[in-house]
């Protein structure tokens, strides 16, 4: 993929690259250098530099014991040039191993390019994009991104409601796998086509719960248990994001222990702390309109 445009990229004083050398005291010549055991231990502790774990690493990437080590000397200023510091790229490198045998040019930076001028994430939040979710570094913009995004811009992902770095994650999710059979489950409970549309574009995260370990034991705690109304799921949709076990059940047991009950966003929004004190007010409330 050819880049449409050059991709900033931001001076780092000191050279985090140069730093690691450095601290690492590795030789200047090693590209020269005929020992191979040397070469192989120089890699194995530039890889602990980084926290990557090195047995992991290269048994999950084999390739990574005959690479040079100028190869990933490529790969981690690349990842620093787009701004991730030395604790996000480690964790990221130990969590994707293939990384480290990519090559910038043709593999990580037309990711960048993807989402600075496809997705229009501004240069400074790309950062995050990745942070929040490294699979965007390992899923080919053509086949993967792109695809997903179109959906996603279709689903009305546009003008207020962009993709963000909180909702890039969304990218690495397949349309037919992934986004289709959510919505269709949503709409299979009685919602209208436009009504779950409305939904995501308010709560994205709807779109990346499970439909098993989420959405089925959730609504059928609320239908059964809490004897709910559908139309409050559909104004508060960020009912799925709060745990069922944690939050869902006590906070729903206490509230029947005393005959009370309270609107889904009231019940869970607040903290723990609030919750008991608006139960006690309405306790207070009840002894009240008893006299």
């Amino acid at each position: 993929m050819i880049l449409r445009l050059q991709i900033p990229i931001p001076s780092i004083t000191p050279n985090p690259l140069n730093t690691l050398k450095s601290h690492l005291s590795l030789p200047a010549a090693t590209s020269t250098s005929t020992d191979s055991g040397l070469k192989f231990r120089q890699k194995l502790i530039y890889l602990q530099s980084l926290n990557v774990n090195p047995t992991k690493a290269i048994n999950e990437n084999p390739t990574l014991r005959s690479v040079p080590l100028s190869t990933i000397y490529s790969v981690t200023h690349c990842l620093f040039s787009m701004g991730l510091d030395s604790s996000a790229l480690g964790r990221i490198l130990d969590m994707y191993p293939l990384l480290l045998t990519s090559d910038p040019y043709s593999d990580i930076y037309p990711i960048f390019d993807f989402l600075l001028h496809t997705v229009e994430i501004p240069f400074p939040e790309i950062r995050k994009s990745i942070i929040r979710c490294p699979r965007l570094l390992v899923s080919d913009p053509e086949t993967q991104l792109k695809p997903t995004f179109e959906f996603l811009t279709q689903l009305g992902f546009t003008g207020p409601n962009k993709l963000t770095s909180q909702t890039t994650l969304l990218l690495v999710s397949s349309v037919e796998f992934t986004l289709i059979p959510k919505i269709e489950y949503l709409v299979e409970l009685g919602f209208e086509y436009d009504e779950v549309r409305n939904m995501v574009l308010r709560s994205p995260g709807l779109l990346t719960f499970s439909i098993e370990n989420n959405y089925k034991p959730k609504v059928e705690y609320f239908l059964n248990e809490m004897k709910g109304d559908l139309e409050e799921i559909k104004k508060f949709p960020q009912y799925f994001s709060y745990s069922l076990e944690r939050k869902i059940k006590p906070r729903n047991r206490m509230l029947m222990e005393h005959g009370f009950s309270m609107h889904l966003s009231d019940m869970l929004k607040v903290s723990d702390g609030e919750f008991r004190a608006r139960l006690i007010e309405m306790q207070l409330q009840l002894v009240e309109d008893r006299q």
